[in-house]
């Protein structure tokens, strides 16, 4: 690690014990804070919204490339990162530098003088002084757990929100009612403003209609004013009210992805009507995000499998995303998979590994590693085991790779799924981190 990265980590580190939890819902601390550092929430580039349970990381990278495409700046902030902190924070689609990175973090350390303030809540607001200090055409900004009390929802206007499908998950946090659930992902919209919804189930609909009567949004829904499906050349079929467009296939692999692409669409069509061109629906096919239904043909890992059996990787980490990973799978491979599985206990892991036990020959599990909320492999080997999955516990992906690759079908492919932090760490042992 150079010293650039060592002092970075550094800083990461004291911002993490500035609060007792790791979570804590609420706008007034991130709000004071952004006072301090001179509001730089209120210096910010037209922003895109988006909240939702599944898709929110592959809409804004097909924002974002549908943007890079046109010949516009876009900022993107994410969340969670898979192997580096900087990839919550690109400016103008490029990763902040360590230098900038550790610059935006002194300064709120030393503007907060050490009050208490979540991790999130004080890295939101590093990454708003570093894109207000950038200009650029658009700001797409990804909520990082629910909506109305996120911290990245200080922002008082925004030129769109945009809604991923709903589903339960962080129930800890949000509650298991769907519809309770809805109105905290509504708490984005803004009055008068446009919102986009992907389809959504009806007790969810209800909790975003309630909200978006209230402000007087004007709501654009998948299936109602647009919508996006594989087309019979295997292209992309984009309809916008009247409107019908081939375009590029999606880049990302999966059914869902017609779905976060044509959210993409849409919002741009709202935002940018103009810039809505053959050329920029080109980027449909460039966008890149890592860790969702990810073929790793290459690296450390990936390499141990020298039969040529085909390694993928998936960050899909509860259950509505475990079954649009099943159908994938099912669709890349007519039959059983090896899977090698890790999982945190902030979920149900029998949830996903129930969505799974249909095309699972094996199950290898792990332990992830440098998380205290990592469920076991051992005690994950044990829940797949009560579901009547052949399961056992591996010490490391690299020895369960090893074995699958001695033992098994060698035309039989390889899923690494159940987290996003494996996915992450995977990608470090691969050596293919994200760029």
């Amino acid at each position: 690690m150079d010293s650039s990265s060592s002092e970075l980590q550094a800083a990461l580190d004291r911002l993490t014990k500035l609060h007792p939890k790791l979570i804590d819902l609420g706008l007034e601390r991130t709000i004071e804070l952004s006072k301090k550092c001179g509001s730089p929430h209120l210096q910010l580039p037209p922003v895109i919204h988006i909240a939702g349970t599944n898709g929110k990381g592959s809409v804004s990278a097909f924002l974002a490339s549908l943007y890079q495409a046109a010949g516009l700046r876009a900022h993107i902030y994410t969340s969670p990162h898979l192997c580096r902190f900087n990839e919550r924070i690109r400016i103008a689609g490029k990763l902040i530098s360590d230098a900038e990175l550790v610059s935006v973090l002194s300064e709120i350390e030393a503007v907060n003088n050490g009050a208490p303030i979540t991790f999130f809540e004080s890295t939101t607001i590093a990454a708003f002084l570093a894109f207000s200090r950038h200009p650029a055409d658009i700001l797409i900004l990804e909520t990082g757990l629910g909506g109305k009390y996120d911290s990245t929802n200080i922002i008082p206007d925004t030129a769109l929100s945009v809604i991923t499908p709903i589903a339960r998950d962080h129930e800890h946090f949000l509650g298991a009612d769907i519809t309770g659930i809805a109105t905290q992902k509504a708490g984005i919209m803004r009055k008068n403003k446009p919102a986009i919804w992907a389809r959504q189930s009806r007790q969810a609909r209800q909790g975003l209609i309630e909200t978006a009567t209230e402000l007087g949004t004007e709501i654009i829904e998948e299936g109602v004013d647009f919508h996006a499906s594989p087309s019979e050349n295997g292209q992309m079929e984009f309809i916008w009210r009247q409107e019908k467009h081939i375009l590029p296939a999606p880049a990302l692999i999966g059914r869902h992805q017609y779905q976060n692409a044509g959210l993409a669409l849409a919002a741009m069509k709202m935002v940018s009507p103009f810039s809505f061109t053959p050329a920029a629906c080109k980027g449909l096919a460039a966008a890149k995000w890592p860790g969702r239904i990810q073929k790793l043909s290459g690296g450390s890992l990936a390499d141990i499998l020298l039969s040529g059996r085909v390694l993928w990787l998936d960050g899909a980490h509860n259950a509505h995303g475990a079954a649009a990973l099943i159908h994938t799978l099912q669709s890349l491979h007519n039959g059983k998979w090896m899977v090698i599985f890790g999982a945190l206990n902030t979920r149900p892991a029998e949830d996903f590994l129930a969505q799974i036990k249909p095309i699972a020959a094996h199950i290898h599990c792990l332990t992830i590693t440098d998380q205290p909320a990592a469920i076991t492999a051992q005690t994950l080997a044990n829940i797949a085991a009560s579901l009547d999955i052949p399961a056992k516990a591996a010490s490391t992906a690299r020895a369960a790779l090893t074995d699958i690759d001695a033992r098994t079908d060698k035309a039989m492919p390889v899923i690494i799924c159940g987290s996003l932090y494996l996915a992450g760490q995977i990608l470090a042992e691969n050596k293919t981190l994200p760029d």
